[in-house]
């Protein structure tokens, strides 16, 4: 099992954050403003999509896909109303 790595992003004043835990099962935790909303498994270097729910007014679908390899994970932040944005990796 790897290290964790970590991704974080601000949309519409909301915090979200997103976890990748890499190894042959590789695990995806999201957070939004400090809740978990959406987990999901993927094996490999297999990209998965997490899709979160954002506490606006209305409610905003939006998505995380997460690319453990290969190299360093990355994640990148989706939703309707804005182009795909890649999640900076924080080192904590």
């Amino acid at each position: 099992m790897g290290r964790r790595h970590h991704f974080h992003i601000d949309h519409a004043g909301h915090s979200v954050s997103a976890t990748v835990q890499p190894g042959h099962t590789v695990q995806v935790e999201v957070l939004v403003d400090g809740k978990e909303t959406g987990h999901a498994t993927t094996y490999d270097d297999h990209p998965v999509t997490v899709q979160v729910e954002l506490p606006t007014d209305p409610p905003t679908w939006a998505s995380v896909r997460a690319t453990p390899g290969p190299g360093v994970p990355r994640c990148v932040f989706e939703t309707a109303a804005i182009e795909p944005r890649v999640m900076s990796p924080r080192s904590y």
